[in-house]
């Protein structure tokens, strides 16, 4: 299966997983809980407001080496919102990719999409942990800040 086919797909529209793919074209489903989207939306507020230039995203889907991966927030500036331009997955990823960590991401898998996002073409990726924690990462390492937006807190609150 492809994004397209998932995201059309009658049987897959309004399911309370988020949904990905891997690299072999299989749909992974992850729940999430309320807390997830309370940082989601938090975040995605404070890039608004800290970089209204670009645009934010939320459920971001980006084609990288593992499959389409959906960043549960992203921030793309405006020469790379109309590259990407009305797609169903981001051939480029934007910017900044932020996940937000549930209880069953291991830090393995949090590294490989690290990876992944940054080939696809990310700046930045930031982690948001279960406490609202903020860890930000540069493609050779964690940084302790974000380069692109300074200004954003190492912490969020609900």
């Amino acid at each position: 299966m492809n994004w397209q086919q998932v995201c059309e797909h009658p049987s897959l529209q309004d399911l309370p997983f988020k949904i990905e793919l891997d690299g072999l074209g299989k749909i992974i489903m992850s729940p999430t809980r309320v807390f997830h989207g309370i940082y989601q939306a938090e975040i995605g507020h404070l890039l608004r407001s800290l970089r209204p230039e670009g645009q934010t995203v939320t459920e971001c889907a980006v084609q990288t080496t593992l499959g389409t991966k959906v960043a549960d927030v992203a921030w793309a500036s405006a020469k790379r919102a109309e590259e990407i331009g009305d797609v169903f997955d981001c051939s480029v990823a934007p910017e900044i990719c932020v996940e937000i960590l549930s209880p069953g991401n291991s830090h393995e898998e949090m590294m490989a999409k690290k990876r992944a996002y940054f080939a696809a073409g990310a700046q930045e990726l930031w982690l948001c942990d279960e406490n609202g924690g903020m860890s930000f990462y540069l493609p050779p390492r964690k940084v302790r800040k974000s380069r692109l937006v300074p200004e954003f807190p190492e912490g969020v609150t609900p």
